[in-house]
């Protein structure tokens, strides 16, 4: 009886074997029959999936957008590599959000601060743009060095163009900034004169402008526009002409009556010497107000666009996230539905 017993459950155990090894011989023959059809679909320019590949059954996960043309499925190692390379840019985008954002305060001091400069000219002197003079009027727009700071420098080009327009055609300029020379460069190659660059790399001080103010006074233009961005909020910067007139053009515009110099009691030097003070005086104030507005604008501006990477950058992360998790469901539903369309089969011939 025991010889009996073991004898039956022997045979037993060669059918559940031989049962697992047509099973798997099966699910071979499936996978490469599988295969041998979506590479003659792909070589036919058709696009095959799962739901087609295997007699139209269902499959939840439909094949996304960004799936190449004649692939079965988007490659999950390229979908890792760009969510790695887009998490590393949020990173360097939130990290120059932090900085600009710690710099904006200190420079927005300082500009404030420099109004004060600024103020007494305008009242004695006036802004006279409009004035009209004989010889070559010398534009000077302000930009920065560095970009990723939205479109400011772009609008500072845009005033520059006007103005060249406005003089004929033939205005000098001297570029202050890296980014305006790229782009005046192509525009006027044959007004520069000098291209002044690197000026925020250490704390700006009225002594490092005064060295730029002799720079451009030693043109000896009888007009000088100064293009910036006045600072006015972290969101808001608005483009400004200051105008500089130089001496003999202070003098006749104070005989016009245009401005109030002759409505002061002057004490001191001559009436030509007094006001050639005035003019190196406020080319230098206007200038340092000018480049620490424009300087205080890129770090708002800045501060603004990184903050709208850093966004978009979060918003593309979670797209490829779900992209992700899309694609390797969709691998694992497949490897399922192989499996059990071979135990189908081997119960059908059952």
């Amino acid at each position: 009886h025991t010889t009996t017993t073991l004898s039956s459950r022997a045979r037993r155990s060669t059918s559940i074997a031989r049962d697992m090894s047509a099973s798997q011989g099966f699910r071979r023959t499936a996978q490469s029959a599988l295969r041998g059809a979506m590479a003659q679909g792909s070589s036919a320019g058709s696009r095959m999936s799962p739901t087609t590949a295997i007699g139209g059954a269902p499959f939840a996960a439909r094949e996304c957008n960004a799936t190449p043309f004649g692939a079965r499925s988007i490659s999950l190692q390229a979908v890792q590599i760009r969510m790695k390379s887009v998490g590393n840019i949020q990173k360097i985008t939130k990290a120059m959000k932090m900085v600009a954002a710690s710099r904006l305060k200190g420079a927005e001091t300082r500009a404030k601060q420099s109004r004060a400069l600024v103020q007494p000219f305008v009242r004695l002197l006036g802004d006279t743009p409009a004035v009209e003079v004989e010889g070559e009027t010398l534009v000077v727009p302000i930009t920065s060095d560095k970009g990723l700071c939205g479109g400011i420098n772009t609008t500072v080009v845009k005033y520059t163009k006007v103005l060249n327009e406005m003089n004929g055609g033939a205005a000098a300029l001297d570029v202050i900034g890296e980014k305006a020379r790229s782009q005046i460069a192509r525009l006027f190659p044959k007004q520069i004169n000098d291209v002044i660059v690197d000026t925020t790399k250490q704390p700006l001080t009225f002594a490092t402008v005064c060295g730029i103010a002799d720079t451009i006074m030693s043109k000896n233009a009888p007009k000088t526009h100064l293009i910036y961005n006045r600072f006015q909020s972290a969101i808001a910067f608005k483009p400004t002409v200051a105008t500089i007139l130089s001496n003999d053009e202070l003098e006749k515009v104070a005989e016009e009556g245009v401005n109030a110099f002759d409505t002061y009691e002057i004490e001191g030097p001559d009436r030509s010497e007094f006001l050639l003070d005035l003019a190196e005086f406020k080319m230098g104030a206007l200038l340092y107000n000018a480049m620490l507005e424009n300087n205080t604008s890129e770090l708002g501006s800045r501060m603004q666009s990184m903050e709208s990477s850093s966004k978009n950058a979060g918003e593309m992360l979670n797209k490829l996230t779900l992209l992700y998790n899309r694609t390797r469901q969709a691998a694992i539903t497949t490897e399922l539905i192989e499996i059990i369309s071979g135990a189908s089969a081997l119960e059908a011939k059952k």
